[in-house]
């Protein structure tokens, strides 16, 4: 009995940190590599490690913890949207659905959910930070900046398509700090609001970028997503690397913290692509990133940074069929030639779309050092996308595109395998570093670390909060009269509350400003409407701030 007693008092202390208090923890850092398998993880290491043997470790690997079970809340395996849309919220959502709860589907759902809350915005970690912590806030990512991961930390709406929707959103979330790709969705009403809020905005300017002085920024580059690093002009494109840094030196001058989401956005597209260089390379990429995030936490002291991807992608492995002796390959044998691929399958494809057939041999020696065989070459110019090709469309393979025939020609001549060009629903790593190590350990769920998110931050539950800023107007405007107004020139719905005799208040959607009397009025967080509901979501108490 007396052992037993120990040792639970042993257990207590040493989960406590014995007579310790835990440190505060004033800012998280969350870093998504998107689509990143184990099998990725353990391919860039192996990269990097045949390149320089006396760097064997990628900067994870000291705080690699456990590893996270993600899933959509009717489909084991999940896509970017629902899947960030977990961590950032708590709640498991469908395909598609950003930062919003999903219908019931009694018959394949995976959790319990309740039907009253169908398609109604869900806050998020990042919002409950800005609103409740009065924290900083910052997105870095390499794809466009609507797209489903930075959209699912500030923005809502039941597709992740739906850009003309999320964009906006987006803008009014009041974020301190946006880095990454997408000039093109950055309108005119956009920059003017960011303008007159303050920002500095630079778009394709990195000497903007670099020279900023201010703490609110937007910086965007190219016109929808960033290069990938392994064909980056770095004259013209920050790395994640130094899009990390710059967010964290504007985010940390906030005396009560920071929420910054890092993307490495692009191993996800490689994956798609079944590009091997690119997916590793990336993936290094993001390594570095993590490790400048590390770096700031080791000299701070009161920061958490969590690498978690959102989902698998490709069905790597390290060996395949194509090579039945791979299982006793040397690491030269092995290594070799996906370390000589000098650009991605995108870049390639553009190169053999700019010669003739003759010269297409010439292009995979240059850029992936690698000799085509005649068979090889016929299919692409038998591609049927193949811009310079003489054949008749007949003489051409349908429905082959050159992405598909340029991977896969790159893959055989390489020992690696996929299964797919899709998600794929095997656990994700998760890597954690804390200034007193309380961080999850074994497999936990997405939902889970929500929930440590929310902890360390001391934030509330997300749901209350939900309640609070994105409650049914019907519920908030309850005795008073309203309606809701046509767009105009197909812009959303507007709803127009009367608030006397000749006073009239209108609130917009995908904004936080509300016109009273043709006065603006901000709201504090951006006002939703969902078509499917006829409904808007709109802070609780509105009319008392009024």
């Amino acid at each position: 009995m007396k052992n037993t007693v120990t040792g639970i008092l042993l257990f207590i202390l040493l989960m406590t940190g014995g007579c310790t208090r835990s440190k505060r923890v004033k800012n998280v850092i969350l870093m998504i590599p998107d689509g990143t398998s184990w099998t990725t993880v353990s391919s860039a290491r192996w990269y990097q490690r045949y390149l320089d043997p006396s760097n064997p470790r990628l900067r994870l690997d000291p705080y690699l913890c456990g590893s996270v079970l993600t899933f959509s809340s009717n489909a084991p395996i999940g896509d970017s949207a629902p899947t960030t849309s977990c961590y950032m919220t708590g709640v498991p959502s469908r395909a598609g659905f950003v930062a919003t709860y999903p219908p019931v589907d009694s018959a394949t759902d995976i959790v319990p959910l309740n039907p009253a809350m169908s398609y109604r915005p869900l806050l998020t970690v990042l919002e409950a930070a800005r609103i409740y912590k009065g924290m900083s806030t910052g997105l870095v990512f390499t794809c466009e900046f609507p797209h489903a991961t930075p959209a699912d930390c500030s923005a809502h709406c039941y597709s992740r398509n739906r850009y003309e929707r999320i964009a906006p959103q987006m803008v009014h979330n009041d974020i301190d700090v946006v880095i990454g790709g997408g000039t093109r969705y950055l309108n005119e009403e956009a920059k003017k609001y960011l303008s007159d809020e303050g920002y500095g905005v630079y778009l394709d300017d990195l000497a903007g970028f670099r020279s900023h002085r201010g703490n609110k920024m937007w910086s965007l580059f190219g016109d929808t997503d960033m290069p990938f690093d392994l064909d980056n002009d770095t004259s013209r494109y920050p790395s994640l690397a130094e899009m990390t840094a710059k967010a964290i030196e504007k985010l940390s001058t906030n005396k009560n913290g920071f929420f910054l989401m890092v993307e490495g956005s692009k191993i996800d597209w490689a994956a798609h692509n079944n590009d091997l260089a690119g997916m590793l390379t990336d993936m290094l990429a993001f390594d570095r990133a993590f490790g400048v995030a590390v770096d700031f936490a080791k000299r701070n002291g009161e920061t958490v940074v969590i690498a978690v991807p959102d989902h698998g992608n490709s069905g790597i492995s390290i060996g395949s069929e194509r090579c039945p002796s791979y299982s006793s390959m040397s690491a030269k044998r092995l290594f070799d030639t996906v370390t000589k691929f000098r650009a991605t399958t995108g870049k390639i494809i553009d190169a053999v779309n700019s010669v003739p057939p003759e010269e297409i041999a010439g292009v995979f020696r240059r850029y992936a050092n690698v000799e085509l065989k005649d068979d090889e070459i016929r299919r692409i110019v038998t591609s049927s996308d193949y811009r310079r090709s003489n054949l008749s469309n007949e003489e051409r393979m349908r429905g082959t595109k050159l992405k598909k025939s340029v991977a896969e020609i790159l893959n055989a001549h390489t020992c690696f395998g996929f299964t797919t060009d899709g998600h794929t629903g095997e656990e994700v790593f998760l890597a954690v570093a804390a200034p007193d190590n309380r961080r999850p350990t074994g497999m936990i769920f997405n939902t889970e670390l929500n929930e440590y998110m929310r902890e360390i931050l001391e934030i509330d539950d997300l749901l209350k909060l939900t309640d609070q800023r994105f409650a049914k107007h019907t519920e908030v405007l309850a005795g008073h009269k309203w309606k809701i107004l046509p767009g105009e020139g197909g812009k959303p719905p507007v709803l127009e509350v009367e608030r006397g005799a000749n006073s009239v208040l209108r609130i917009f959607p995908d904004s936080n400003i509300a016109l009273l009397d043709g006065r603006e009025i901000k709201l504090g967080s951006v006002a939703v409407h969902s078509d499917k509901t006829d409904t808007f979501y709109i802070p609780r108490d509105i009319l008392k701030k009024l």
